[in-house]
């Protein structure tokens, strides 16, 4: 999340993109929401690999986020993004996880910009979807992956 969210609740993070906060395109110092980065150790110790998918798609922006990844000792694993004329399903469809984790794009129209709803049905039926609320973290989410 914006470096902005950080002490403020979820609603007041919605409301910072909604109202297109500068932070909330100053990738490069993008902070974790909650305990995400033991959140996902946890998972990893549990056996599970990580995939990351960022909504940024210029090299810059990517870098900044992979930048983020390690300024705060997230796990490894693989940063995808999309490609010119991809849409996060295609990302998806191409990885075909096992679970997938994201938030429910509520500042930017919800269920329609969702990843898990846009996939294939065939392929959907294979995938473990969690949606989360946008900016609410996966906290809550730490025993659900055993």
């Amino acid at each position: 999340m914006a470096a902005s969210g950080k002490g403020v609740g979820r609603e007041e993070r919605v409301k910072q993109v909604l109202e297109e906060n500068k932070s909330a395109h100053d990738f490069k110092n993008y902070v974790p929401i909650g305990d995400a980065v033991q959140t996902l150790e946890t998972w990893v110790q549990r056996g599970y690999e990580i995939f990351y998918l960022t909504s940024r798609r210029s090299l810059e922006e990517i870098e900044n986020i992979q930048n983020v990844l390690l300024n705060y000792r997230f796990p490894s694993g693989v940063l995808l993004y999309r490609k010119k004329d991809e849409g996060y399903k295609d990302v998806a469809e191409r990885l075909i996880p096992d679970i997938l984790i994201e938030d429910d794009c509520e500042s930017i129209g919800g269920e329609a910009e969702m990843t898990y709803p846009n996939i294939r049905l065939d392929i959907r039926a294979r995938i473990k979807h969690y949606p989360v609320k946008e900016f609410g973290g996966i906290d809550h989410l730490i025993d659900v992956l055993n």
